[in-house]
């Protein structure tokens, strides 16, 4: 006998009926510990915590297995990584001042770009990125002052600043600020070129997503000369990609709020705020929104090259 369409579905059910049930165990009684499907607070609600404070205080494990030693829901495979707060190992920054840092996504794993979190301190100060290479700065808590050139900018909370490749800058922190940054070596094209960019996610326009619920918006200019973007994607609890996404692109992802379940090749994974996920070119992928308030990532993808240069 051929296998049936059921079957492929049987990891999203066991999931979803597994999830509901801790949930409601959670809401109802219990002694109210934050679980992996605990219902998470909102900033908009008055008096609740900051934007993205998920990501900088993540829920390390579900409750019955905080105690657990050498638990983790980090995942290494060929064409995907899935890496979660509770094995992120932070160290100091080469060349920056009073920073520590995490590497989530390298060209160690496949990748040919880099992503990782930086901590810095009252005191702390950023170093350049090697020669040729563009950053983007997005900020996940506190604030940092960009220099470049002759100008400073402010950047708070869900801004950011995309800086070209060789730009001369610098960012100083004077309180406890986290940072995920994205680099890459910039694929040059002749007689273009890309401009600084500071922004931030409210200011950026919703664009069109044909036959999809999600919300979508770009951080940066979708021209020829920018070889990568940053998506910032927003789904409602109970939404889904409607489209099982197989392609040339390769992502690097950092929930920001909400969980849900990510299909990745045959696996399924539940990922919450604060996770990170690298995936290769051609892995299959998918995701759905779960538990009671929505989802955030921010996704890179590299754009505008052609794959055989």
């Amino acid at each position: 006998m051929t296998s049936t369409p059921t079957r492929h579905l049987l990891p999203l059910v066991l999931f979803v009926l597994v999830a509901s049930l801790r949930c409601g165990a959670e809401a109802g009684y219990g002694d109210g510990g934050e679980g992996f499907c605990s219902a998470e607070p909102s900033s908009e609600c008055s008096g609740g915590p900051p934007l993205y404070w998920k990501v900088t205080h993540p829920t390390l494990a579900p409750a019955h297995l905080q105690d657990l030693p050498g638990f983790t829901r980090s995942v290494f495979e060929r064409d995907h990584a899935l890496i979660t707060p509770e094995s992120h190992v932070f160290s100091p920054l080469p060349d920056w001042i009073n920073t520590l840092g995490a590497y989530l996504i390298s060209p160690a794993i496949g990748a040919h770009f880099t992503m990782y979190l930086a901590n810095m301190q009252d005191g702390s100060k950023s170093a350049l990125p090697p020669k040729d290479v563009e950053r983007l700065v997005f900020v996940l808590q506190g604030s940092v002052s960009l220099s470049v050139g002759t100008g400073t900018h402010s950047l708070l909370v869900d801004s950011y600043a995309y800086l070209p490749a060789n730009t001369k800058h610098s960012m100083i922190s004077d309180e406890s600020t986290t940072v995920v940054i994205f680099e890459r070596r910039y694929s040059a094209i002749e007689d273009s070129h890309t401009d600084l960019i500071v922004g931030s996610t409210d200011k950026q326009p919703l664009l069109e997503t044909p036959g999809e619920v999600f919300q979508l918006r770009k951080l940066l200019p979708t021209s020829l000369p920018y070889d990568f973007n940053i998506h910032i994607m927003d789904f409602q609890p109970g939404e889904y990609l409607n489209v099982k996404e197989v392609h040339y692109n390769q992502h690097g992802l950092l929930l920001l709020e909400g969980q849900g379940i990510y299909r990745l090749g045959d696996s399924w994974y539940p990922v919450q705020a604060g996770d990170s996920i690298w995936m290769a070119p051609f892995v299959p992928q998918w995701y759905a929104a779960l538990g009671k308030t929505r989802t955030r990532y921010l996704l890179y993808k590299d754009v505008n090259r052609n794959p055989l240069i």
